[in-house]
């Protein structure tokens, strides 16, 4: 049986168990059609050109976990931003984790998805945002159909959160295989305020998938600063599907630093439907070995006035395998649209591989748009310079791949979760940098 066979087998059983009364009934129901319909990707669309799946698809993944695995505090420390207090939702095999998480309703909602599907009070917000923006492809759909469990978090007008919050999926190798599809739902309200840390994490050799779909709602002048933390083991894949809408003046950024797993594609889509918006979207890519990270990123202008600013770095190493799909529309009424793309690369390797598209449709006159995309190796020159200083060659190219990079690093506005990444970085590059950012 193949994959899609055994979803659509599991959807049968997976709705049976689910109220007949279910908001989501008609929309689950068209979602799995959509599926079937559709399929997954493969080469053949041209947003997949350079990624197949079909590796991950031959697996035999458990589509719903056998059984609770517990998970002690005091092994996955290290993957929380244990330096300062945050709330946290975290969830073990795609199972809540009450004695791991750290929730609240104390003037805001940071909580489950599954407690605000079943729970009335929270129908007005589902009812108004779930499934609003995102898109109706394959993956999508798939993971709408089976939507579930997740994060929700709703940030009333004028609240601006006190301190971050963190969104984290641990999978324990309980079953040989396993695909997770979390959904989580964010609604900043008016001139709100949050800072967003969302991880994925294996904690065994077990093969994992997780086919993640994030819809966040910046309401007027709210503010969104969001962080995806991707360093995975080597027999984990992650496809992150996230949909950003954006009303008047309001400020959204995106940093997606990818470090670790065996496939990692991150479509990340920005509508800017207000005037005066704007949107950062920055990332670092740090491979080594076979892995492969495809970044998909649009960022549609639809309202005038708007800016938006995209600078992704990568870093490919071994047999490594780097995609960067980056695409502008500027809508005929976004006029006044400053829009900018950068993507650098450097090839460690002469085997690693970087397959770069940026792409910019304009249908306004009135506009400051540009875009740029470079790969290559490094400067012998500059790596000459620091030999002469009598820095050792590993340490050259270290300081190197720092400076590169840290155009992006720069701009994280959480200090300790800025330091945390520094460290990552020192620790993929294999040299201790000395000093701390």
């Amino acid at each position: 049986m193949s994959l899609k066979e055994k979803l659509l087998s599991s959807y049968i059983a997976f709705e049976d168990h689910l109220e007949d009364d279910s908001p989501l009934h008609d929309l689950r129901n068209k979602a799995i059609k959509t599926f079937e319909t559709n399929g997954f990707p493969t080469k053949k669309e041209e947003a997949w050109k350079y990624t197949s799946l079909n590796s991950l698809l031959k697996k035999d993944y458990s589509i719903f976990p056998k059984q609770d695995q517990a998970v002690e505090f005091k092994d996955v420390r290290k993957y929380f931003l244990h330096d300062i207090d945050t709330y946290k939702i975290v969830f073990v095999d795609g199972v809540y984790s009450s004695f791991l998480s750290e929730t609240t309703h104390d003037k805001l909602d940071v909580c489950l998805m599954s407690s605000a599907l079943n729970k009335p009070k929270y129908k007005p917000v589902i009812e108004a945002f779930f499934n609003k923006v995102a898109k109706e492809d394959s993956l999508t759909s798939l993971n709408t159909a089976f939507a579930k469990e997740g994060a929700y978090i709703h940030i009333p007008k004028h609240k601006e959160v006190e301190k971050p919050i963190e969104i984290i999926n641990f999978s324990t190798g309980n079953e040989a295989a396993i695909l997770l599809q979390p959904r989580n739902l964010i609604v900043v309200g008016e001139n709100a305020h949050v800072q967003i840390i969302e991880r994925h994490q294996s904690l065994s050799n077990n093969a994992v998938l997780t086919n993640s779909v994030t819809e966040i709602f910046a309401e007027k002048r709210a503010y969104v600063d969001y962080y995806k933390i991707q360093n995975d083991g080597p027999t984990a894949s992650l496809i992150d599907n996230t949909y950003i809408s954006q009303e008047r003046n309001s400020n959204c950024n995106v940093h997606t630093f990818s470090f670790g797993g065996q496939l990692i594609r991150n479509n990340l889509n920005f509508y800017q439907k207000g005037e005066g918006c704007d949107s950062t979207l920055k990332g670092i890519t740090i491979l080594e070995d076979k892995q492969h990270v495809d970044h998909n990123t649009l960022v549609h202008h639809i309202a005038p006035n708007c800016e938006s600013h995209q600078d992704y770095k990568g870093l490919f190493g071994d047999a490594s395998t780097g995609v960067f799909n980056g695409k502008i529309i500027v809508e005929k009424d976004a006029q006044k649209t400053d829009a900018f793309q950068q993507n650098n690369n450097i090839l460690i390797d002469e085997k690693a591989t970087i397959n770069a598209k940026p792409q910019l449709e304009i249908f306004a006159d009135d506009v400051k748009c540009s875009h740029g995309c470079t790969i290559g190796q490094f400067d012998e020159d500059a790596l000459f310079y620091l030999r002469s200083r009598g820095i050792a060659k590993k340490e050259a190219r270290a300081l190197l791949m720092y400076a590169f990079a840290n155009t992006v690093l720069e701009s994280v506005k959480i200090p300790e979760l800025k330091g945390r990444i520094n460290k990552l970085i020192a620790k993929k590059i294999g040299v201790n940098l000395g000093f701390n950012v």
